[in-house]
């Protein structure tokens, strides 16, 4: 179960990268409106999900993707 801060993050991992194709980073969701965390707050929360096999990191300094698991959560 995923506290609500953590379903809003994985919705909008999932529409950005969906949208560009690009990871999406904790610096554009901390800058996102409807996102009212800090960056420390939004990469924690991240590694979070990634932990529970929801996101992906492709490497050390790219932002987060979503599995296939995280698609189907959302």
């Amino acid at each position: 179960m995923l506290s609500p801060r953590q379903e809003l993050l994985l919705g909008k991992v999932v529409d950005g990268f969906a949208a560009n194709g690009q990871p999406v980073a904790s610096k554009a969701l901390a800058s996102d409106p409807d996102v009212g965390y800090g960056p420390s707050t939004i990469r924690n929360e991240l590694a979070v999900l990634e932990e529970l096999g929801l996101l992906a990191h492709p490497h050390t300094s790219a932002g987060r993707v979503p599995t296939d698991s995280g698609y189907r959560y959302f």
